[in-house]
């Protein structure tokens, strides 16, 4: 009944608590040995009543309290603590995390009566990057603070903060996340990486943050302190995203959106959102979008796990179908709806594909990493227009050229999209009915970005998918590109250590020896097999399965 009455009390907007409802708490407090917390709102509702656990004070549901176009959530939390102790870093960090418009805790004495108060608040962006201020703790009956004036300069002030970032940034800011058990380099080049399709997003990177781990946390994949402090530094710093490195699984989604309203996403849903971003035929743009929806249909959650249970079934029958399964089948059949537009797609790709075999042209398809300058090589060698960039996944929609040699020979070469290592299962899938041209090919090009200082990572991932997609039977070659970025003793010595061509795609006089390599390798090559169909064992085709060497 006496936690029943402080529902019933409110609070003067110009106050913080009023003595007499702070006396009721500490007399409580005093009396359960535990402590007693209230969550006021700015109009002085008294919304939630918590009992401390014996240890600490939980502040449940806090997403019911929404802070809007505002920093602060609106709500207040004020609490006893025992033996007049201090706040704690638990309560400091309830503080940053929730956003609170201020924290305090009030001192219980020996006689259950007031005694001090300790008080926190968050501060704006500041050179200390301090995240909230402290004041020293004052006698409960001298503490004075006119409660509504003290909010609106505070908001004012943290308004005209976020608004002198968001002109000098202009775009969203991000911070960068890792959490792995593999060797240092690795998750640092993995790192390099993601900074690098950050920023091809339109996104700014503010920090990278890293842990080391001997095994994942299966609910927070970092350990669930090392979040809240990541949390802590993203507000500290004005990121306004959260991006790991590592996939997320829809519950991992779900637990850390649980701790943080900032928007949290993974490396998959970073790359799809890139591919989104530069889909420019219709074709791309569904494949597009049917990666997404797949993605995307996993992770769909309501508002509570007892929702998803109405609908059908023994002891569902009757509410009919919940919000989340309706999306959820409006889902599918977008997903089914996509998957009918790009068969027919396909089937215009088998037929373009059947005339050329009718012209017994050799084919050939560029490969290779992202961003290795594939379509630059392309434009070099066909005196093409293709859309190019320095960024990764500048290149979405395959184009196909042909190539022109002496004696009006010619050969058909077409670019493709590059490959990423770890590339999301939704891609591999959603991009299959493109993929599939190269297994028509005759000869791949595999490129490489020579300037790169982990063009071993990326030859070995361009291979693992090769091999994935069963196009490593191929004839191919290896042919480094930018080569003009490095010294003629290094390219040579790359040449002979990969057996490998080396040309500049931005120099015209380095292409001679890989067109006329091209022109040797595809001379008596005759289409004597269908489309899509395995070469039958006595082929004419002069070139040789696996990796073919360049002398």
């Amino acid at each position: 009944m006496r936690l029943e009455r402080l529902y019933r009390r409110r609070v003067p907007a110009d106050q913080v608590i009023t003595p007499e409802l702070t006396r009721a708490c500490t007399e409580l407090s005093h009396e359960l040995r535990r402590e007693i917390g209230l969550v006021i709102t700015r109009r002085g509702t008294i919304e939630q009543v918590i009992v401390g656990n014996g240890r600490e004070l939980m502040l449940s549901d806090a997403s019911r309290y929404r802070a809007g176009p505002r920093f602060l959530r609106g709500v207040r939390l004020i609490h006893t603590h025992l033996h007049n102790g201090p706040l704690t870093q638990h309560n400091l960090t309830t503080l940053a995390l929730l956003r609170l418009d201020l924290i305090a805790a009030i001192g219980v004495g020996s006689n259950g009566l007031p005694a001090d108060i300790h008080v926190a608040h968050i501060l704006p962006p500041n050179p200390q990057e301090r995240v909230y201020a402290v004041w020293a703790p004052c006698a409960f009956h001298k503490f004075e603070l006119e409660f509504d004036k003290f909010i609106e300069a505070l908001e004012s002030e943290l308004g005209r903060a976020s608004a002198s970032h968001a002109v000098n940034q202009g775009r969203e800011a991000a911070i960068l996340i890792s959490a792995s058990t593999k060797a240092r380099d690795d998750q640092e080049e993995r790192l390099e990486e993601l900074a690098e399709l950050v920023r091809s997003a339109g996104l700014v990177v503010l920090e990278t943050l890293t842990q080391r781990l001997h095994e994942i946390h299966p609910k927070y994949l970092l350990g669930s302190g090392k979040l809240k402090e990541v949390v802590i530094r993203a507000l500290q710093r004005g990121a306004g995203l959260l991006i790991f490195d590592q996939d997320l699984t829809p519950a991992q989604v779900r637990a850390i959106s649980e701790v943080t309203e900032l928007k949290v996403i993974d490396r998959t849903q970073l790359i799809l959102d890139i591919f989104a971003q530069r889909a420019h035929s219709r074709e791309g743009k569904i494949q597009v979008e049917l990666a997404q929806l797949r993605y995307l249909l996993p992770r769909l959650s309501g508002g509570s796990t007892a929702l998803s249970r109405l609908g059908g079934g023994i002891g569902g029958r009757g509410p009919g179908e919940t919000k989340l399964e309706t999306d959820r089948r409006r889902i599918r059949d977008r997903i089914a709806h996509l998957e009918r537009e790009l068969t027919a797609f396909v089937r215009q790709r088998d037929q373009r594909r059947a005339r050329r075999f009718r012209q017994k042209l050799p084919t050939m398809s560029i490969v290779g990493y992202t961003n290795a300058g594939k379509s630059t090589l392309l434009n070099a060698l066909t005196e093409s227009q293709v859309p190019v960039g320095n960024r990764p996944f500048e290149t979405l929609d395959t184009s196909t050229r042909r190539l022109r040699f002496p004696r009006n020979r010619e050969v058909i070469i077409t670019d493709t999209v590059g490959f990423l290592r770890d590339l999301p299962k939704e891609l591999m899938g959603a991009f299959m009915a493109t993929l599939e041209e190269l297994h028509d090919a005759d000869l791949l090009l595999h490129v490489v970005d020579a300037s790169c200082t982990s063009f071993d990572m990326q030859i070995k991932a361009v291979e693992t998918t090769l091999s994935e997609l069963e196009l490593d039977q191929i004839p191919r070659v290896l042919v480094f590109n930018k080569c003009d970025r490095l010294a003629a003793e290094e390219v040579e010595v790359l040449r002979r250590r990969y057996q490998a061509l080396a040309v500049s795609a931005v120099r015209p006089a380095t292409l001679i020896p890989l067109t006329d390599f091209l022109a040797e390798a595809t001379r008596d090559v005759t289409r004597v097999h269908p489309p899509s169909q395995p070469k039958p064992a006595d082929s004419p085709a002069r070139l040789t399965r696996g990796q073919v060497e360049v002398q």
